[in-house]
């Protein structure tokens, strides 16, 4: 197959402009530059891939000279793949640092929301949560015996299944 004059300039014009946009200091025009790029080189795998042809699955018969190869489509695939996963991590810089000027002076420092707490208030709080944590256990304990808070014993499996009650 022979290349279309209009699809080689398209990619050359894809290739340049991308490039050159690539160049400018702006993550967003960096972004922009590479989407070119990457939509060039899916037309440039396109153009030398050949000509058409009927599809590779059945093998060994007279028709293996017409059949397309499936290497390109392979390569382009994986060439749509890494440019997506390029444009997410560029996007996520993107947002990251517009976050960061949105914040101004104050940049990644975040206020401590504990600083005015006394060491007596840190303790009581943390003791609170030993507390919490030793309910807790208690309660478990409590159903592994087979026991809760209102004193009626809990049927047991076998029991259950006979239908006797243990009241």
């Amino acid at each position: 197959m022979s290349a279309s004059l209009t699809l080689v300039v398209l990619m050359a014009v894809m290739y340049a402009s991308g490039v050159y946009v690539m160049l400018e200091r702006s993550l967003t025009r960096v972004l922009i530059g590479f989407l070119l790029v990457g939509n060039a080189t899916n037309l440039l795998i396109f153009i030398m891939s050949g000509r058409p042809g009927s599809s590779p699955i059945v093998t060994g018969t007279r028709l293996d000279d017409s059949m397309a190869d499936p290497v390109p489509q392979v390569l382009m695939l994986t060439a749509i793949v890494i440019n997506f996963g390029i444009t997410a991590l560029l996007l996520a810089l993107i947002y990251r640092s517009w976050w960061l000027a949105r914040l101004g002076d104050e940049g990644d420092n975040v206020g401590d929301e504990h600083a005015d707490e006394t060491a007596d208030e840190a303790e009581a709080a943390l003791r609170s949560s030993t507390d919490d944590d030793d309910a807790v256990q208690d309660s478990l304990d409590e159903l592994e015996r087979g026991t809760d808070d209102s004193d009626a014993p809990v049927a047991s499996e076998s029991s259950a299944s006979t239908g006797e009650d243990t009241r």
